[in-house]
């Protein structure tokens, strides 16, 4: 049985300080850690909600390395307004952030609205709006004057996820035509429900689109036409790339021993267990019930076969009982039902996620219906050098090689055997687990890096500005 939450956040508020003692003296780091985090629990009936505080909770490094020049330098002094329909750990405003972060590096004057605020204070708004404005990001009301002068004055808008087109008409009104002509649409959503003409209208309008997958934006321009008679704008395919301080981590061996160590000592569990995860925000499109379901018929297959294998551990990353509490109590009375209450372990929503990647052997990703729109966590653990058991669905099908650096299993019920087989086939095979974990490494290298994200991303940005500025220079001809 895994160790109480109060073990689990000492761990955590110690973590960081060991790599500081164990990186190489070549890098200086800055750490910005939180002074309180997530608990984590093995019982499956309670979790401690996670305290925020104000600062970064990301390890933050600068290498000695010389960096080629920056490819989004000419944005220097350019003002972008960024627009998200909420603050919060989920995908979308973390995405945006970042890309705000990627601006200022570069000068930019980089302003966020965000749509959707709730009336009372929020820990994680509170935490979010602190570390953008530690890296220089202004945040104003979404609603106002100040908002749609700003959005006139910019250079650029960047509208963040489908919900983000409400704005347009609630706020900017009579203005919308003259926004339109650079706005970027960033889309991450890939549920049926955000098709919607009230969301979407001026899409066909805007500068252009920008999504993560062609998976998805093949969805997009499907959906748009068939359900709502519209055509998508000029559509960009942007792949994301792993964050430098991440990768620093990652290619760390030491760091990443520590980790190891230390998570599974506050999880209760052995170096030579083999640990399965799902790490993302818990809900059911994000299958962790039927995550679950696989890793019980898993268990049943090697007490079967008789199969001689450490012990196998499933670990949920995304616990939140205030956010989904008829969900998680579900995957709770399973687990209890099933009697395999030392052998799962949740531990909460989190934006550290170094740790539990160090610390695992196999990262699952059992997003259901369409999949994810990419999956930012799938390149994450491939940089840990983690196989991947995937649904074969959205963006996955872009990242995952299945049968090299990972495999893949169908979405829903039908998946849940084939998932159950795979976890018994990496469960049995040291030399595959690690061997596709080199291949996602490798992948990770060629392709999901910061600095190939940043190409994607500049390419796009001239793109976009360029027609705002070629439009500017028609209206005023």
């Amino acid at each position: 049985m895994a160790k109480q939450s109060t073990s689990w956040l000492t761990f955590h508020k110690r973590w960081p300080l060991l790599l500081v003692a164990l990186l190489s003296t070549s890098t200086v780091i800055v750490l910005l850690i939180r002074a309180a985090s997530d608990s984590c629990n093995t019982n499956s009936t309670t979790t401690t909600t996670p305290q925020y505080s104000h600062e970064d909770s990301r390890i933050q490094v600068t290498s000695q390395v010389e960096t080629p020049p920056n490819p989004l330098r000419f944005m220097k002094s350019k003002l972008v307004v960024l627009v998200s329909h909420e603050l919060s750990l989920s995908g979308g405003p973390l995405l945006l952030m970042e890309l705000a972060f990627l601006l200022r590096v570069v000068g930019a004057e980089v302003v966020w609205l965000t749509i959707q605020k709730p009336t009372d204070s929020d820990d994680v708004i509170y935490s979010l709006e602190h570390r953008m404005l530690d890296r220089g990001v202004k945040a104003i009301s979404a609603k106002g004057q100040e908002a749609i002068d700003t959005a006139l004055k910019a250079d650029l808008v960047v509208l963040n996820t489908a919900v983000a087109g409400k704005w347009l008409d609630s706020v900017v009104k009579e203005n919308v035509p003259r926004i339109l002509p650079k706005v970027l649409w960033w889309i991450h959503e890939m549920r049926g429900h955000y098709f919607k003409l009230e969301y979407v209208k001026h899409l066909p309008y805007v500068a252009g689109a920008m999504i993560d997958s062609h998976t998805t934006a093949e969805y997009w321009k499907n959906r748009t036409r068939e359900r709502l008679g519209i055509k998508m704008p000029e559509t960009y395919v942007v792949h994301l790339g792993n964050s430098k301080e991440l990768m620093e981590i990652a290619e760390n061996n030491v760091a990443k021993r520590v980790l190891r160590e230390h998570v599974r000592e506050s999880l209760g569990v052995r170096n030579e267990d083999i640990l399965f995860a799902i790490i993302n925000s818990v809900s059911r499109g994000k299958g962790q019930d039927l995550f679950l379901r696989s890793f019980y018929q898993s268990l049943q297959l090697i007490k079967e076969r008789k199969l001689q294998v450490p012990s196998i551990h499933a670990v949920i990353v995304g616990s939140d009982m205030n956010a989904q509490t008829k969900f998680e109590t579900e995957l709770r009375n399973f687990v209890v039902e099933n009697k395999i209450q030392d052998q799962v372990h949740f531990i909460n929503k989190t934006l550290t996620v170094a740790p539990y990647l160090a610390s695992i052997d196999v990262l699952v990703q059992n997003s259901q219906a369409r999949g994810e729109c990419f999956g930012r966590i799938t390149i994450e653990a491939m940089a840990f050098q983690l196989p991947v058991l995937g649904t074969a669905a959205g963006g996955t099908t872009e990242i995952v090689v299945n049968g090299s650096t990972g495999l893949l299993h169908h979405v829903g019920k039908e998946g849940v055997t084939p998932l159950a087989n795979n976890i018994v086939k990496l469960a049995t095979n040291v030399e595959r687990r690690l061997t596709m974990g080199k291949r996602g490494y490798e992948r990770v290298k060629e392709r999901f890096l910061e600095h190939h994200m940043s190409q994607r991303i500049a390419s796009v940005l001239k793109e976009v500005m360029k027609k705002a500025e070629a439009e500017k220079t028609h209206a005023f001809s």
